[in-house]
């Protein structure tokens, strides 16, 4: 184990591309190359809040010195890492924004980690770049302690995510306009050190398109694919290339609706090319299950980015992919197929989760109109999602009467249901929990290992948060400890609905990109 301001880095990315090395913050526009090498700019306090011993131990990084915490916080560098500001474009809420590029992230490198994989390590908070638009390039505490444990809430539930290593005060102030109505305030900043593989987006492909960058693009597939994809070999590689990048697109997707996630700014800019769940914003996960819920405020009235809509936006940004590639491919005609491919790979990776969550031996030609009306229940009845699944494992073998079926569920109700839809949907999915090939317990087993029990609903985070800002630390340290286990009754003090007082709360059950 090393500290990380002696760890080894390396530097692939600007070794391998050509940046702008001239260190200059000047917001502006960066044709002709990938990057821009910039410093993190120091802030006044650097305190250590949260760190990762998981993420540490993976990274071998020994518990955070001084100097580390420095690093941590934007205030030094180990003396191998090259700071550098990625640039990028996308559309966001479907339409073309232009150069985008990292506006308040700064990645420090690639460290190697024990599990034989390179892990960029990426500040978020660190102040301006030529990318930030007008902006400080800051983040506030709000915003990070959410990015910090959500980051590996989902590693936990097993959501293929991007990891957070650690969370760090600033000591600075930062004016937010939290509610965009001209009312802005200070708030404590705060800056996130999260890592993964790459943080190569599909907007890095979208701006070298958009320039016409035929040599750059293809050298940034053939880059990603040495690295990434090391078993795409042969002809059409990028095809093949695209063809990975929608499977563990439809994967994460898949995921996300496994556990009642919704990201809330699936902008091309957030979408990984490793399939990835990046840019933890306004965020949520259900309380209700609502397919038209957006956490976003910015994504009303026309929601998107809602619940439902996750897996067609992800189609709809895997278009856009598809057009930034297509010059480097001859005819689009291949690129289109993957596409087609796509709907119909997600379509049986979405019913093979279902089947999971429902606790079937396998996914029969049957059980897909069932899987529908289960879930046409659900949109009916409203229920919370997490625990109307967490009652669904103890359903007994005889549910009795339609009020005996009310009753059963009742702990997960917001409102009313409508007794004989509910009643009908499990008469149909008693019967076929009864055709399982399987035993009861290798079912519930396998219920229990695709239904979390906790999750981080977001009146819990505005808790923790409001509670670190004042300086108790307790309740995050207790939800670092919670995230770890999410399928347990560890967590069981939060094993209940949304109460009553979060419906409306700001922050609780809608929140705005202003972080």
């Amino acid at each position: 184990m090393e500290h990380l301001h002696s760890r080894s880095i390396t530097n692939e990315f600007t070794d391998t591309f050509p940046g702008d090395t001239s260190m200059d913050r000047t917001t502006r526009q960066t044709p002709g190359v990938l990057y821009c090498q910039v410093m993190p700019t120091p802030v006044a306090k650097p305190t250590l809040l949260a760190w990762s011993d998981a993420v540490a131990f993976n990274l071998g990084l020994d518990q955070p010195d001084e100097l580390d915490v420095s690093i941590l916080g934007g205030n030094a560098i180990n003396p191998q890492m090259k700071p550098y500001a990625s640039c990028y474009a996308g559309h966001q809420f479907g339409n073309w924004a232009g150069q985008l590029g990292d506006g308040r992230a700064i990645s420090l490198g690639f460290c190697s980690g024990k599990d034989g994989v390179d892990y960029e390590l990426q500040l978020k908070g660190a102040g301006p770049t030529p990318y930030s638009r007008n902006s400080d390039g800051r983040a506030v505490l709000r915003s990070s302690l959410r990015e910090y444990l959500m980051s590996e809430a989902m590693h936990h539930l097993g959501v293929p995510t991007t990891r957070a290593l650690s969370l760090v005060a600033t000591g600075d102030p930062v004016l937010r306009d939290m509610f965009y109505n001209g009312h802005p305030e200070y708030e404590p900043g705060a800056v996130v050190l999260r890592v993964a593989p790459s943080f190569i987006r599909f907007g890095n492909f979208e701006i070298l398109a958009e320039r016409n960058y035929l040599s750059l693009s293809q050298q940034l597939c053939d880059w990603v694919i040495e690295r990434y994809y090391p078993e795409i070999t042969g002809e059409d590689r990028v095809v093949q290339l695209f063809r990975a990048i929608a499977e563990k697109t439809a994967n994460m997707i898949v995921e996300w609706l496994r556990v009642g996630f919704v990201h809330g700014v699936m902008n091309t800019d957030n979408m990984s090319i490793l399939g990835l769940t990046i840019d933890y914003g306004p965020y949520s996960f259900l309380d209700e299950y609502e397919e038209r819920f957006t956490p976003n405020t910015t994504d009303l009235p026309g929601r998107r980015y809602a619940f439902g809509n996750q897996a067609a936006v992800a189609y709809w940004n895997l278009g856009k992919l598809a057009n930034a590639l297509a010059f480097l491919v001859h005819g689009t005609d291949k690129l289109v197929a993957v596409l087609k491919e796509y709907q119909d790979l997600y379509e049986q990776k979405y019913y093979t989760m279902m089947a999971k969550k429902l606790g079937f031996d396998q996914l029969r030609d049957e059980d897909r109109p069932l899987i529908d009306s289960f879930e046409e229940m659900l949109r009916a009845i409203k229920p919370d999602m997490t625990i109307f699944y967490q009652l669904l494992i103890e359903l007994p073998e005889n549910i009795g009467s339609a009020e005996d079926v009310n009753h059963f569920f009742e702990a997960s109700f917001y409102t009313a249901p409508d007794t004989d839809h509910l009643y009908a949907v499990m008469l149909a999915y008693n019967n076929r929990i009864k055709a399982n090939s399987c035993t009861r317990e290798v079912s519930v087993n396998t219920m229990r290992a695709a239904n979390p029990r906790f999750v981080l609903r977001n009146y819990i985070l505005h808790e923790a948060i409001s509670k670190l800002e004042k300086g108790d630390d307790g309740m995050l340290k207790k939800l670092e400890k919670y995230i770890q286990n999410p399928y347990s009754r560890e967590a069981d003090e939060y094993f209940a609905k949304r109460p009553d007082w979060a419906r409306q709360k700001a922050g609780c059950s809608m929140l705005s990109c202003s972080s």
